[in-house]
């Protein structure tokens, strides 16, 4: 007999929606959790960043209308915000693990590591379980350089008190962007250093040209093909030096060159259970070398994007494969990715390249949004779409600039995995006018074209 049915290691999105729906099914279930619970999603990610971005994106859009209606437009009260993020996210943690408690699902604070196949020891205390998922998650990377205790991560971003002169991010990628994009309109000193010759590989380059743009319009500086070499703290500041011999005067240095995942110290060498940096390697059932361990989340070697709802779809899918209601492999949909630069980008499917290389499987269509639709556009001209089909005009693919590029995405995303047609689209009826409607309006003729 086993103290319980599922233990997971990790109380994250990885972890507990998987836990909900094995506790709804009479199963006994535990969480270890060495850190706090809800994950960094919840706690120091993309809660506490979509919070702070909010007014920055209102203020964005208010900019578009100056002169139409709107003369001066607000400024962001950065420790007044930062305090009303911290009554916000800091408690979501306790509140969660007060509702794991009052659904019998116990939090066990301290560090899991493996025994065997049913044995976790947390800190001493051995517990065992039938099953045992493993859901720990990233961390943020960070460089070998002298002075990286100068550097910080995004946890510490999203938790500043107050906002440095000059800041300064190693690495182009989404987190760097989407803070950068915070940081000159607080109207600091903003650099941007990347080691490769373009920002946001993973998105459309001529839409991340126009969001670089934008951002050197309101001042931010772009360090292309530099590499840090050694920070040195001086009487003025910080001195990030690179390996060209140049270097930059900061403040406050924020590293976002990417995320390992934490395979350390849990034991899985010792059951043969393969991993590296990049993650835990499992088959297409979510299931480690040994049968009854699965790992699910960002802590996954896999080359889908790490998202908060990919975690949530494996999890969701392990319970599945506990209660063994589901014998099929897991069969990801089509993930829509976004982020939140001003305005936002965003693409999910057949990507644009993919499309371009391919030309007998894809058409492309160009719709420029903001041009035909300005209004529903919120007064971006060059709001756009680009629209990936394939030969039988069935949408398998699309990119979105935009503010409500999310939105978008989502229903492309919805249209794509239920494989929709045209005329299927035809007979729907949306709201008017918004943001679905008008992607629907533009969408259909698309689709039905010859």
């Amino acid at each position: 007999m086993y103290d319980f049915d599922t233990v997971f290691i990790g109380a994250g999105h990885a972890s507990w929606h998987a836990a909900t729906i094995l506790l709804q099914a009479g199963k006994k279930v535990a969480f270890v959790e060495k850190d706090v619970v809800g994950g960094t999603c919840t706690n120091y990610g993309c809660n506490a960043k979509i919070l702070l971005d909010t007014p920055f994106n209102y203020i964005d859009g208010l900019k578009r209308y100056k002169g139409i209606g709107i003369s001066e437009t607000p400024e962001v009260n950065w420790p007044a915000l930062m305090a009303y993020k911290k009554k916000v996210i800091s408690p979501l943690n306790q509140i969660m693990e007060g509702m794991f408690n009052k659904m019998q699902m116990p939090v066990i604070h301290g560090s899991g590591k493996l025994v065997d196949a049913h044995t976790v020891d947390v800190d001493g205390k051995k517990i065992t379980a039938e099953y045992i998922v493993l859901g720990t998650g990233e961390r943020a990377m960070k460089q070998n350089i002298p002075g990286n205790e100068y550097i910080h991560d995004s946890r510490d971003f999203l938790d500043l008190e107050t906002f440095p002169k000059r800041i300064a991010f190693i690495g182009g990628g989404i987190i760097a962007m989407e803070f950068a994009t915070i940081a000159a309109q607080m109207g600091s000193e903003t650099t941007v250093i990347e080691y490769t010759d373009r920002v946001l590989r993973m998105y459309p380059e001529k839409y991340t040209d126009r969001v670089v743009d934008k951002m050197k319009a309101a001042g931010v500086q772009f360090l292309m093909q530099h590499e840090a070499k050694k920070i040195t703290k001086t009487d003025k500041g910080l001195t990030l030096s690179f390996a060209d011999g140049s270097s930059i005067e900061t403040d406050y240095i924020l590293e976002a060159t990417g995320r390992q995942a934490n395979v350390e110290n849990l034991g899985l060498e010792d059951l043969g259970i393969t991993s590296s940096r990049r993650g835990i390697k499992v088959d297409d059932h979510m299931r480690t070398s040994v049968p009854n361990i699965f790992a699910s989340g960002d802590c996954v070697e896999k080359r889908i994007p790490k998202l908060t709802p990919t975690a949530t779809f494996e999890s969701n899918y392990i319970a599945t494969q506990i209660l063994g209601i589901n014998p099929a492999p897991i069969q990801y949909p089509v993930i829509p990715n976004l982020v939140f630069t001003m305005p936002r980008i965003s693409q999910v499917g057949v990507t644009i390249d993919a499309a371009e290389k391919n030309p007998d499987l894809y058409d492309i269509e160009v719709v420029e949004f903001g041009k035909r639709l300005l209004f529903e556009a919120k007064n971006q001209p060059d709001a756009e779409f680009t629209l990936i089909f394939d030969k039988k005009r069935h949408l398998v693919g699309g990119a979105f600039y935009g503010e409500d590029a999310g939105v978008y995405a989502d229903l492309a995303a919805l249209i794509i995995n239920q494989k929709l047609t045209g005329l299927q689209l035809s007979q729907m009826i949306f709201t008017f006018p918004t943001e679905s409607q008008a992607f629907l309006n533009l969408l259909v003729p698309l689709m039905l074209k010859k």
